[in-house]
């Protein structure tokens, strides 16, 4: 028997992370394209930001068909948020007239790379990262590589770079409760054994 669930947060009702959701503004869009495998995860950090955005879209999928329509927008500079040679730093971005459409990938750096590689679209984008970002607060993943982030981080990290001298820490208040709470629900000894190495 499944427990309820808040149907905004999808968290269980006793656990719901709406009242800690900002209501943010932002020249920013942001497009968030989700892995499948994401959405029922626990800590699916990419719903978070989208609650917590105005200008932001969430969508599910592999291969997304109308995403030359979604990156067309007049108003906006696509670019993709993702790591690699050929990415330049977020920071050159950040003093341009047009504001950005920042495309970001949610899933594991390998279903990650596997939605750029079934969407040539995003692989045409220009490609930017971030250049400095504090450590990442998800304590309860090893991340695979220095710097890695989560989606809700990232997203903050970029935003901040790109909106300054506003900030976006609030966007990460529901994040931070939802690593407590799964900290709390497995124990302090089971969480120092298999997470503080």
């Amino acid at each position: 028997m499944s427990r309820p669930t808040c149907s905004r947060c999808q968290r269980p009702l006793g656990h719901c992370l709406c009242p800690l959701i900002p209501d943010l503004e932002s020249r920013t869009r942001v497009l968030i394209l989700q892995h499948p495998s994401e959405v029922g995860h626990a800590l699916n950090t990419a719903r978070l930001a989208a609650l917590g955005l105005r200008n932001a879209e969430l969508r599910v999928g592999e291969v997304f068909a109308d995403l030359p329509q979604l990156l067309a927008q007049p108003d906006y500079r696509a670019c993709l948020l993702f790591p690699g040679e050929e990415a330049v730093a977020l920071t050159g971005y950040a003093s341009k007239e047009k504001p950005l459409l920042l495309v970001v990938p949610d899933g594991t750096w390998r279903k990650a790379r596997k939605l750029l590689h079934l969407n040539p679209s995003l692989m045409a984008l220009p490609r930017v990262s971030l250049s400095a970002a504090a450590p990442s607060r998800y304590r309860l993943r090893k991340a695979p590589a220095e710097g890695a982030l989560s989606t809700i981080e990232a997203i903050t990290a970029a935003l901040d770079v790109l909106e300054a001298p506003l900030g976006f820490d609030a966007l990460l208040r529901p994040f931070d409760a939802l690593i407590e709470g799964q900290i709390a629900a497995m124990g302090d000894e089971v969480f120092i054994r298999n997470h503080q190495r």
